[in-house]
């Protein structure tokens, strides 16, 4: 990703942070607690909503321009009990069953291998660990809006980090051998049509 792309990126994103992101980061994260992994955590939208409940909070960006803006985010908050890594969701630096909840936000379109990610994921989290997700995915099949996602998947990806406009996210969960709990989909109000459609909700390891 560009470091055009990282700085506009918070801008690009406001107007849906404002209209429905933020009120459903609140809800999921306010479930978190323990030792907790975000991965792709970006320039740091979530951070705000964690709780006091969340004793160690790791947070991996291997984009080195989005890395600088979380890096900047969390020392003007002056969070602690907080690591920052360039680790990848695909090789996460950490012991096998080292986290109660993994935090996944609009990152799992743009992972390089995304069955790999998720199989990660599931590596690192303790037994009845819990991935929470908030992404957006493809719309359903035959539909106009999937024929304009498979369309514009190509460009799209190029200039937005590798960003899949028509990933099968939540099929891909469950083929990780996680359970899903809850599931809310939604459209992203104030977002571009195609990046519309979203899932959010919690995974479970079994």
């Amino acid at each position: 990703m560009s470091f055009l792309t990282a700085f506009f990126y918070d801008r690009f994103m406001a107007k849906a942070e404002e209209a429905c992101l933020k009120d459903w980061r609140q809800e999921l994260l306010k479930q978190v607690s323990g030792d907790v992994l975000e991965i792709g955590a970006g320039t740091g939208a979530s951070i705000g909503f964690y709780s006091d409940r969340v004793t160690n909070l790791v947070l991996t960006e291997p984009d080195k321009h989005m890395c600088k803006l979380l890096k900047l985010n969390v020392s003007n908050r002056s969070l602690e009990n907080i690591q920052i890594s360039d680790g990848t969701a695909e090789q996460i630096q950490a012991d096998d069953e080292s986290f109660d909840f993994v935090v996944a936000s609009l990152v799992c379109c743009s992972l390089s291998n995304l069955e790999t990610g998720l199989h990660e994921i599931k590596r690192v989290l303790r037994p009845r660990g819990k991935l929470v997700f908030l992404e957006h995915v493809a719309a359903a099949d035959g539909t106009s809006r999937r024929r304009w996602q498979n369309r514009f998947n190509p460009i799209w990806r190029t200039f937005m980090g590798n960003c899949h406009l028509n990933r099968e996210t939540e099929q891909a969960i469950l083929s990780a051998g996680l359970n899903i709990k809850e599931i809310k989909r939604e459209s992203m109000r104030k977002a571009i049509p195609i990046v519309r459609p979203t899932i959010r909700g919690i995974a479970e390891k079994a």
